[in-house]
């Protein structure tokens, strides 16, 4: 098999919070009509699997091609998956709801959902854009139980001005939020397991509020975290955990960077456009927005024909 840098169908996902941003940042072709708040750009969820758009395995979901050739596009012949990420493009046109998610200590005592840890980089931010992100300092446990009785939940968590370029690491148990005018990559652990505390008293088209989950969020969120653990970034390496690790690339126009085989990389293009290629093949194209997932076993060469802003994420 010729392995090659995949290119997958965005699964486009609409959310009460969602716009049109992608379709004119990203010259995306959006369903008609509705909110789209996200795009999976690579996903292997039991409901949500991408599906490669390009060469001999087009067709085949990600991880149909990956129970085939494990070895050659993650790197380990004994890989059984699922696939160990989840990376999403969101578009917040109005505030999320305040939200948290468990880490496995959590899921294993509730006996249910499934572990998630996460990091936003903010692609592009309106003049005042902010997020929620953790508790504000010596808010205890009483206190905020206190604060969703009485409707007052953003009251207790950290509010955080942000700027396009940075990336904030949010690990599993941070309460948090995104706020309105910011479009985000999201690099996050293969889970849609969320639990809402607050919607900030909105209903749906329905007139009826969205469920919320208080008893799981209270059981999930850290409450003794620090804040040193919910790191902001700008430049370099982005972010380091035990799930993943981003880099942050900047190349000119006419710059190359060469990909080197042995570990499997997701590259998620902001900005520019440029050429993938090597000698025995045709050359793979990319533009801003698009996401590409590089097989371990691959050795080309990225030929950039913009001023180009890249995420690399490995495992």
């Amino acid at each position: 098999m010729n392995l090659h840098p995949f290119e997958f169908e965005p699964l486009y996902k609409e959310r009460i919070w969602g716009g049109r941003t992608l379709e004119k940042v990203f010259n995306r072709h959006l369903p008609v009509g509705v909110k789209i708040g996200e795009s999976w750009e690579v996903a292997d969820l039991p409901n949500d699997k991408s599906v490669i758009t390009n060469g001999e395995l087009a067709g085949r979901t990600l991880a149909a091609a990956i129970q085939s050739y494990p070895g050659e596009i993650v790197g380990n012949a004994n890989f059984s998956g699922p696939f160990p990420l989840l990376i999403k493009l969101l578009d917040a046109q109005d505030v999320l709801s305040v939200q948290v998610h468990p880490d496995a200590a959590t899921c294993r005592r509730m006996g249910r959902g499934e572990p998630k840890t996460e990091c936003w980089y903010i692609i592009s931010a309106e003049p005042g854009a902010f997020i929620y992100k953790g508790l504000r300092e010596g808010v205890a446990k009483e206190q905020f139980v206190e604060a969703v009785r009485s409707g007052t939940v953003a009251d207790m968590l950290a509010k955080v001005p942000v700027e396009a370029g940075q990336c904030h690491f949010l690990p599993a148990g941070t309460p948090h939020s995104i706020g309105a005018g910011l479009l985000i990559a999201e690099i996050q652990t293969p889970s849609d397991t969320t639990y809402r505390i607050f919607d900030f008293n909105r209903v749906d088209e329905a007139g009826k509020p969205r469920q919320l989950h208080i008893d799981q969020a209270i059981e999930s969120i850290h409450f003794d975290a620090s804040a040193d653990e919910l790191a902001v970034t700008t430049v370099g390496r982005l972010a380091h955990c035990k799930y993943f690790t981003i880099d942050k690339g900047h190349q000119l126009e006419n710059c190359e960077a060469l990909l080197s085989p042995g570990k499997m990389k997701a590259l998620v293009f902001l900005s520019g456009c440029g050429d993938i290629e090597r000698a025995d093949e045709d050359s793979a194209a990319f533009t801003a927005g698009e996401t590409l997932l590089v097989p371990a076993a691959y050795e080309g060469v990225i030929r950039f024909k913009g001023d180009t802003l890249y995420l690399i994420v490995t495992i």
